[in-house]
């Protein structure tokens, strides 16, 4: 089975993989000896670990998928104990949460095997409700979907390095002079890359990008969903119409009486259906708080986890929630986000932000030491008002 397995993976890495690698390829520590890469669907997660495979001896790697048929029904450990005994060094695991009981087995392979093990999987799965065996064993790096930044990198290989959230608070005027050397005219690219910029299949062509973007929700309800909890298929439709609502939608805080009727399921239900669209990172929950650890007595605002899943899933997608949705799945990857009384967000239990368009006031951030306006459809900045598009360079 080794070296049917073996001729597939070289088979796998004779494929185009490209040079151009994800913001995380460079943080991620491959001296460890059990990695685990998760995230959304689509977001690069099998390139990445094939990326570094491919600087491996070839007698010593080995890639495998988990819904490959010589996978199914083996124990993993014993899989790995048996490339190991092959002369495999490095070997990498994909859609590892196909496999029942992965977590055991990855805990296995670390106490008794030396073999390195990269693994995959969808952020859907258990990986979060089996870390009590895992975090203490591997090194999990979790790989969003790609910033405004790397698109630009990937699709008009214009090569900028990110910035923190303090610089662009402090320094935005100075940024978006050095950028717009190298990008005269961002909005346009920003506006594309909202729609259709979120994933790196981007450069398979814009036709077949949407295509992809359907097969991303299908598979998420299909394959891990329906399967991971347990969900029977004609209860998907309930999960898919809820996805609708919330595009279509204005971004203010959810009425769950409401969404639940709208979905024509129990509150109950409703509740644990966003749970597992959160976990599979189809939605973002965005909670609300006054400051500190005292949280506001409103409901949840609740957004698709990026832009792009407008697309396809309403006909006419609300410009204020895909703006909000964009500032905050940028800010969601390294800092604390809230939404409060006043203002949009609270970031970091400090700065409060507003989103809207060119002609936002600052009535809404009145009085607060560090409150911002955040503006789309604008390329520059001046004091407290900060362009949309350049908080797609935080990662």
């Amino acid at each position: 089975m080794i070296t049917q397995l073996f001729q597939y993976s070289e088979a796998r890495l004779q494929r185009a993989v490209p040079d151009w690698k994800r913001f995380l390829y460079e943080k991620i520590d491959f001296d460890a000896q059990l990695i685990g890469v998760i995230g959304a669907r689509g977001a690069g997660k099998t390139t990445l670990a094939l990326q570094y495979l491919a600087t491996q001896p070839v007698k010593q790697r080995l890639y495998v998928s988990c819904d490959h048929p010589l996978m199914q029904g083996i124990s993993l450990f014993e899989f790995a104990e048996q490339a190991q005994r092959e002369g495999i060094a490095t070997l990498v695991i994909d859609e590892i949460h196909k496999v029942r009981d992965f977590s055991r087995d990855l805990k296995n392979i670390y106490d008794f095997l030396s073999v390195q093990v990269i693994f995959t999987g969808s952020s859907a799965l258990h990986l979060y409700q089996s870390r009590t065996d895992v975090s203490r064993r591997a090194l999990l790096y979790t790989l969003p979907e790609l910033s405004f930044r790397e698109y630009l990198a990937l699709t008009q290989a214009i090569t900028l390095p990110p910035q923190d959230l303090a610089t662009i608070l402090e320094s935005h005027e100075t940024l978006v002079a050095d950028i717009l050397q190298a990008i005269p005219h961002p909005l346009p690219l920003f506006r594309q890359y909202l729609q259709q910029g979120a994933y790196p299949y981007i450069m398979e062509g814009e036709v077949s990008y949407l295509q992809r973007l359907i097969e991303v929700v299908n598979k998420t309800l299909r394959e891990d969903i329906a399967i991971l909890y347990d969900v029977e298929p004609d209860k998907l439709d309930a999960m898919m119409k809820l996805l609708r609502v919330l595009c279509a939608g204005k971004p203010y805080a959810i009425n769950y009486e409401k969404l639940a009727a709208s979905a024509e399921i129990s509150r109950n239900t409703l509740k644990r259906y966003l749970y597992y669209l959160e976990q599979a990172s189809l939605l973002r929950r965005i909670g609300g708080r006054v400051g500190g650890n005292s949280y506001i007595a409103k409901p949840d605002k609740l957004y698709l986890h990026n832009p792009n899943l407008s697309q396809i899933l309403c006909t006419e997608p609300n410009r204020g929630t895909i703006r909000e949705s964009f500032f905050a799945m940028m800010l969601d990857k390294d800092h604390t986000l809230a939404h409060a009384k006043q203002g949009d967000f609270l970031v970091d239990d400090q700065f409060l932000f507003e989103i809207g368009g060119a002609s936002k006031d600052t009535h809404q951030i009145a009085g607060h030491p560090h409150g911002f306006v955040v503006q789309d459809d604008i390329e520059r900045g001046f004091r407290q008002r900060i362009p949309l598009w350049l908080f797609g360079f935080l990662y």
